[in-house]
């Protein structure tokens, strides 16, 4: 058993045990859990492949309003909105992916932000579906079990599952064929080429993957809100949270969304009950002080300096 498996192991035995604490911040867990699985799907993306996404909020608003209007509407048990959910964020990531990883620069990243806004607009003006500005609620949901979904400790379970999902992905593509070619990629797609690698369907392959999960962990974040409404789901801020988070933590690494996810969640939590209104403020500066001394991100200078260290010693002996 790898290292990685074992670490992982630890880490969903020891959140596991946190409700059992009787801890009165039970919601900070689940959005720590959400941030860890929506940034751990965007690495695969954005840190793995190197394609710099601004528009992830349309994912998890893909899944959030498939569990609200197949709830609300249809009677669809969530598990089965959120297959759904997962098909149509595939089917999207093929065609936005085939349109635009042509583009260089920054126009990849434009094309994303455009996506998104385009279902926010759908969303508002097809009310008949979505409720439109007004949003939509979700006001019963099934017990399989005897489980109230709507209770907060299965939700903190349930983000717990997507998150440990999201993890257990990556460690198993970090070491296989396909994570080797997201790194080559990324690091140069001529080089990429002449070894015999498309980028192009590397790149496909990586954006249905990250979509899919990002779907998933919409279709959480949907039964946890109970409420969808689309300027907040579908805002542009919540895509650059989550690419923050894995700037931060470390991209193309493993645990980097994961701390990246813990820091942000918990100290905008603190800042906010201690700083007030000055809040967004000291958050801001926390963000500005970690890019400049850590430009790689906290787990991607640690990674960094372990290599350069592993290597040195190497040479040394």
């Amino acid at each position: 058993m790898s290292k990685q498996v074992l670490i992982l192991a630890a880490l969903i035995v020891a959140a596991a045990c946190y409700p059992a604490t009787g801890s009165a911040y039970i919601t900070v867990g689940i959005s720590v859990l959400l941030f860890t699985g929506w940034a751990t799907s965007w690495n695969i993306l954005g840190g793995w492949a190197g394609q710099l996404s601004l528009g992830h909020a349309s994912f998890v608003g893909l899944g959030a309003y498939f569990v609200a209007i197949g709830a609300s509407q249809f009677g669809w048990a969530p598990w089965w909105s959120v297959l759904l959910a997962m098909g149509v964020a595939a089917i999207m990531a093929l065609v936005w992916g085939g349109l635009t990883f042509g583009l260089r620069g920054p126009y990849f990243a434009l094309s994303t932000i455009a996506i998104a806004e385009i279902l926010r607009l759908v969303a508002i003006n097809e009310g008949w579906l979505t409720g439109g500005a007004s949003g939509v609620f979700i006001d019963t949901l099934p017990e399989p079990f005897g489980v109230d979904l709507f209770d907060k400790t299965t939700q903190y379970y349930l983000a717990l599952a997507y998150a440990a999902i999201t993890l257990a992905v990556v460690v198993f593509i970090s070491r296989r064929r396909f994570g080797f070619q997201l790194k080559a990629v990324r690091d140069n797609e001529e080089a990429a080429m002449a070894a015999g690698i498309n980028p192009t369907a590397v790149k496909l392959k990586a954006f249905v993957l990250s979509g899919m999960l990002t779907a998933l962990g919409g279709g959480v974040y949907g039964i946890f809100l109970s409420f969808i409404e689309p300027h907040i789901i579908f805002n542009l801020l919540l895509s650059v949270q989550i690419a923050l988070t894995v700037i931060i933590g470390g991209r193309g690494t493993i645990w980097g969304p994961a701390v990246g996810a813990a820091l942000l969640v918990i100290s905008g939590e603190v800042f906010r009950t201690a700083f007030a209104q000055a809040n967004m403020l000291v958050y801001g500066v926390l963000i500005l002080v970690v890019i400049l001394l850590l430009p790689r991100g906290i787990m991607g200078e640690y990674v960094y300096k372990l290599t350069r260290k592993k290597y040195a010693n190497r040479a040394q002996g």
